[in-house]
């Protein structure tokens, strides 16, 4: 019986200390992407930049062609009106977090961003888009 409710009780605490480490991974991952969203509000390209992870600053290799490629590429994350966290998944081992935006027109785009742990905290590996853009009603 005693070895029963050890059990019980210590598989409480595993799965306490699981879903903790979870929703800790995710207040990380959502203020990573959140302080590289406020770097790009303000126009701050090095700053936005850091926030990536360096197999993508050694792609990139500056912050001009980092700016170049957001600027062109991916407007809607820099210059945007809303920005919701969707659910964060693991995918063949790697963090993606899929986050809404609204542009400065009301459009409504879904993106997914890999998430990579670094000795410097969790670093944005790439963006995808993940659909046509909607219009918000």
């Amino acid at each position: 019986m005693r070895g029963a409710v050890l059990s019980a009780f210590f598989g409480m605490v595993l799965t306490f200390a699981t879903a903790f480490g979870a929703t800790a991974q995710q207040a990380d991952i959502e203020s990573t992407i959140t302080g590289q969203f406020e770097a790009f509000k303000a126009d701050d390209f090095e700053g936005a930049f850091a926030y990536a992870s360096p197999n993508l600053q050694m792609m990139f290799q500056s912050t001009e062609n980092f700016k170049r490629m957001v600027t062109s590429g991916y407007p809607m994350v820099w210059k945007n009106t809303d920005v919701r966290f969707l659910d964060l998944r693991e995918i063949a081992g790697a963090q993606w977090q899929k986050v809404q935006v609204t542009d400065l027109k009301g459009f409504t785009y879904l993106l997914d961003y890999q998430m990579v742990e670094t000795p410097e905290g969790w670093r944005i590996a790439s963006v995808q888009l993940l659909d046509a853009p909607s219009v918000s009603a």
